[in-house]
């Protein structure tokens, strides 16, 4: 399996120099996600983050914070440690620390709406058994709250998600520390996914 750390060795020269460049401005390492969006342009380029933008910062009922717990928790569903430390300190600033901490030990539990639980039981599903969602599922969900455009939006960013998490593991992200996720959170909230 290639490694981000392979990768990396395939940066141009001015690829690197800005990655070096935005760390010490940044006070951070430039994060892994962002390194493969600029390695490989055509695969996770302005295409991915254009899709991922309208689908995290585009019009939505939900909000960015409910929007970015939703990210957190398919990343916790597909055991990636990157995204749920990445997404989660995202949703803090929209939904509180307690409230994300909670979410991501056990979302039926923790202090949410009914319609976000339910949005996130849709999800779980989509994420860790997809070939048994079904209308049943999209009914659930719609009968405790959830309107039409809530499932779509909550279903697109599952995909989006379901795609990002299993390439930050297969690359195997490096983990930055709750500080340097702190720091990339308030970034993510002022620039989005551009």
């Amino acid at each position: 399996m290639m490694r981000l750390r392979e990768i990396e060795r395939g940066d141009r020269l001015s690829s690197r120099l800005l990655f070096k460049l935005i760390s010490v401005i940044s006070g951070t390492r430039f994060p892994d996600a962002a390194r493969v969006a600029y390695y490989h342009r055509g695969f996770a380029g302005p295409v991915l983050n254009a899709w991922t933008q309208q689908v995290m910062r585009g019009p939505s009922e939900w909000s960015v914070g409910e929007r970015e717990l939703m990210a957190a928790m398919v990343a916790r569903f597909n055991s990636c440690p990157f995204c749920v430390g990445a997404h989660g300190a995202v949703a803090i600033h929209g939904l509180g620390a307690e409230v994300v901490e909670a979410a991501l030990g056990d979302y039926r539990s923790a202090p949410l709406s009914d319609v976000l639980r339910a949005a996130l039981t849709f999800i779980e599903k989509m994420t860790r058994d997809p070939e048994e969602l079904g209308v049943d599922d999209a009914r659930a969900a719609t009968m405790a709250g959830v309107g039409r455009n809530q499932l779509l939006d909550a279903a697109a960013v599952a995909t989006v998600f379901n795609i990002v998490t299993r390439y930050a593991n297969a690359l195997d992200f490096e983990i930055p520390s709750p500080s340097d996720f702190a720091k990339s959170a308030k970034t993510l909230l002022k620039r989005g996914y551009k």
